[in-house]
């Protein structure tokens, strides 16, 4: 795959370590979930530095400073239905008073592209860093629908954030939007015949929600 500027791949021992527990069948739902937010708060760490901030005075015990403060409002988190939806209190850990918008999409399972079905975003969502999220990023076309429905509402300032992804998902977006900044956990080999990541971890949907 090539190199893309816009496209981060961590590589840390901590979301390694969560990654394997993830990736096992015998991982039990009420693990997975946390595994998921956990992963993901280590990943919105890293890669929300560019967030809006503002410089305030705090007075201390012994005397009054300049501080940097994150502005108001200025974060949107916005999962991709379903499976999107386990990832966003990682997130609300560190930005708890971030607005939340939600896109639903499914993957026809004949042509493997995806349907949206529902769209219901904050108030002003155009003026804020969307992070938009999917635990995993396979053929890349939701993600980029999604990212397109954003940049239609007047969205400048989008981050996506995957867990798992395949290098065909990762070029696609990357090549798509350009100007989106990518985050993801680990990057896979490869799709199978139908659309899945390998080496993966099955359905993130089902395994987060305990359904088949």
């Amino acid at each position: 795959m090539k190199n893309y500027k816009n496209v981060t791949i961590f590589d840390h021992p901590l979301i390694h370590h969560k990654v394997a527990i993830l990736r096992d069948k015998d991982t039990s739902t009420k693990q997975f979930r946390e595994l998921i937010e956990e992963i993901t708060t280590l990943m919105t760490y890293e890669s929300c530095k560019g967030v809006p901030t503002k410089t305030v005075t705090v007075t201390t015990p012994l005397e009054d400073c300049k501080q940097q403060m994150l502005v108001e409002g200025s974060v949107a988190i916005v999962p991709i239905l379903r499976a999107g939806l386990g990832m966003v209190s990682g997130v609300h850990t560190l930005f708890p008073t971030a607005k939340v918008g939600h896109i639903g999409m499914y993957r026809n399972e004949e042509t493997l592209e995806p349907v949206e079905y529902y769209c219901k975003l904050p108030q002003g969502i155009e003026r804020m860093q969307v992070i938009l999220l999917d635990p995993m990023l396979a053929t890349g076309g939701s993600a980029c629908d999604a990212i397109d429905l954003l940049k239609k509402r007047g969205c400048k300032s989008i981050k996506l954030m995957n867990i798992i992804a395949a290098p065909e998902g990762v070029e696609k977006v990357a090549e798509t939007h350009p100007d989106v900044e990518v985050y993801i956990s680990t990057l896979d080999r490869c799709l199978n015949e139908n659309g899945y990541i390998l080496p993966g971890l099955g359905d993130a949907g089902d395994r987060l929600f305990g359904t088949k």
